[in-house]
């Protein structure tokens, strides 16, 4: 097993870019809420962003799943047909696929296929920059490739007779291959906890100067990076395809009441993300736990935007129960409601109470949602003032950069201060300061 941190694609073995088919089992009465048009456009869209050429596109609708190929023979037969008129060398399933399913319908169609967890990976060792990043898709790729490899080989064991202990001629290989990805996957791990050991690190760091931390999260291609970028002056990647974004951003901002935070661009979500790859990020979600506020920013023009939301819920519901977040993260959220522009302006669009409406793109709205992020962290402030002396610019520095001050009188030898503060600030500064007045 070769010891690359990005695991290579199907896409990358031609210089030319792969000839695929794209195929959604359209199972009705396992639909959430999707409707297959828009399911399958995604699949096609996320096997676009790493430059599949897509020459072919169906849906077939799933009656009763077959364990040998998932599909009903007479599909995987028509099925076949158009694929060899169109020369079609990938087939992305957009479905959870068996290994044995995997394998027969590579021999029925000859072409090589893989399933949704399968691109999905691909697009994730395609994105990643950082090295933490290229980590832990190494990882989710790894412990992917491991439960195939057992299953799928299992056929060599009974190629020779016996009772199971003697085992078959592919068994010492396939424990070769075990051992290795094993190795490599405890390895992996090792320096992930490193890597997550630094970031604890410069998290503690941070809480020493605490300001606040304003994580982005939302469905894939909901334009959080664009908005990322509007909101700080970063040059964070943006682009209109689906994870754009995989390692986190961090950016500073001042906000109208003079108090600054930090932004937080994060992985967007997808439906039916593989389980490999939520283990296999926890440490990129670790900023969305921290966060004193989250932002879920959601695609207001896209026709499948509640379903968008609702799976976005259900992967932080499962971080809240697994502990890696608060149960309460729901009432430190905002959600925003982004790419009005598409819509009209944000006049046209349905925000309900509690949501803002925004466009990354032409700026309408961004200043609404500034001022609803410093209410919202302004929540809980109590109000106090300090006889700060006229030298000590490091006091009266540190009240501006970590509360609102909202009144400020000068004299020759001391600065009366009026500030607003969070709890834990004023216990921070008082500790340094002897006898405040209230």
């Amino acid at each position: 097993m070769p010891e690359s941190h990005r695991p290579s694609g199907p896409h990358e073995t031609a210089a030319a870019p792969t000839r695929t088919a794209v195929i959604l089992p359209w199972d009705k009465s396992g639909a959430t809420g999707r409707s297959a048009e828009v399911r399958l456009a995604e699949a096609v869209e996320l096997a676009r962003s790493i430059g599949l050429d897509i020459r072919h596109q169906a849906t077939l609708t799933l009656r009763t799943p077959r364990p040998a190929t998932l599909l009903g023979s007479g599909q995987v037969e028509s099925l076949g047909e158009a694929l060899k008129q169109e020369s079609i060398e990938l087939a992305v399933v957009d479905a959870p696929l068996s290994p044995v399913q995997q394998r027969n319908l590579e021999e029925a169609w000859a072409c090589k296929v893989i399933d949704r967890t399968g691109l999905i990976l691909d697009i994730f060792g395609e994105r990643a920059r950082t090295r933490e990043g290229a980590l832990q898709v190494e990882l989710a790729h790894l412990q992917y490739q491991r439960s195939r490899l057992v299953r799928s080989w299992t056929h060599l064991g009974r190629q020779r007779g016996g009772f199971g202990f003697l085992g078959g001629p592919g068994e010492t290989q396939i424990e070769a291959d075990r051992r290795l990805i094993g190795d490599r996957i405890a390895r992996l791990r090792h320096e992930l906890d490193e890597v997550r050991r630094t970031r604890g690190l410069h998290r503690a760091a941070r809480r020493r100067v605490p300001f606040p931390l304003v994580a982005l999260v939302g469905y894939t291609n909901a334009g959080k990076s664009t908005l990322f970028n509007a909101l700080t002056g970063a040059g964070v990647h943006a682009a209109d395809q689906v994870f754009a974004t995989l390692d986190p951003t961090l950016r500073g901002r001042v906000l109208p009441s003079g108090r600054r935070i930090i932004f937080s661009d994060t992985v967007g979500f997808v439906s039916e993300l593989p389980t490999e790859l939520v283990a296999a990020f926890r440490a990129t979600l670790e900023e969305v736990a921290e966060a004193d506020l989250i932002l879920h920013i959601r695609d207001a023009a896209h026709p499948d935007s509640a379903a968008q939301r609702a799976d976005v819920i259900t992967v932080l519901d499962g971080m809240a129960r697994d502990g890696m977040l608060a149960a309460d993260w729901q009432r430190r959220t905002i959600e925003v409601l982004n790419k009005a522009d598409l819509l009209g302006g944000t006049g046209a669009v349905d925000a309900r109470a509690g949501t803002i409406a925004t466009s990354a793109l032409t700026g309408e709205g961004l200043g609404q949602l500034l001022g609803a992020v410093d209410a919202r962290l302004s929540e809980g402030f109590v109000t106090v003032g300090y006889d700060i002396p006229a030298s000590d610019g490091a006091q009266l520095a540190w009240l501006y950069g970590h509360g609102e001050v909202i009144g400020r009188q000068d004299s020759d030898d001391a600065i009366h201060v009026t500030v607003r503060l969070a709890p834990d600030d004023r216990v921070r500064f008082e500790r340094q300061q002897e006898g405040p007045e209230r």
